[in-house]
C-alpha cells in the first residue's frame, strides 16, 4: 500500500492563466502549496507555503469540493492526497524556496508541458466544471 503525502495547494487564475510552479531537480508542473506543519490550520500552512515559495501574500477563496488524490508527481511509491483552494495574490509571485520556475500557463500551454498527475487529472476537470478555467483546458 503506497503511502500518503498530504498537502495543501492554491489554485491562482488570473485572466484564464493558472499559477504553477516546478521544484528544483524535478520536471513536473504543479500548484504552488505544500505541506501542513504539526498543529497548523490548512488555511494557515496554505498562507505560509505560499509566502515561502512565491514571496508574496494569498488571500484563499472557496475550496474546490471534491477528492484530489492521486499518484505523487515526485515521490515514488506515494500518492498525494490535496486540499485546494483559489486564491489571490497579492504582490508579484518570484520562484523562492525550493521553486526553480514558475509559469502562468492557458488552456493552449497543457498539452505540451510536464503537468503532475494530479493537475492534468482531477484536479483539471473540477477547474474546467466549475468554469475557472475554458474548456479548452481538457484537451
Amino acid at each position: 500500500m503506497p503511502g500518503v503525502i498530504r498537502v495543501v495547494c492554491a489554485a491562482v487564475i488570473v485572466r484564464e492563466r493558472l499559477l504553477v510552479v516546478r521544484k528544483r531537480g524535478t520536471t513536473a508542473f504543479m500548484l504552488p502549496g505544500g505541506k501542513p506543519d504539526a498543529g497548523e490550520r490548512p488555511e494557515q500552512a496554505l498562507m505560509r507555503e505560499i509566502r515561502e515559495e512565491l514571496g508574496c501574500d494569498l488571500t484563499p477563496g472557496m475550496e474546490l469540493a471534491g477528492d484530489f488524490t492521486d499518484v505523487a508527481a515526485n515521490e515514488p511509491g506515494f500518492i498525494v492526497q490535496a486540499r485546494i483552494w483559489t486564491g489571490q495574490l497579492h504582490g508579484t509571485p518570484d520562484a523562492g524556496a525550493e521553486i526553480a520556475e514558475l509559469r502562468w500557463i492557458g488552456a493552449g500551454d497543457m498539452a505540451d508541458l510536464d503537468l503532475a498527475p494530479l493537475l492534468r487529472g482531477r484536479t483539471m476537470a473540477v477547474l474546467v466544471q466549475t468554469g475557472l478555467m475554458p474548456q479548452a483546458a481538457m484537451a
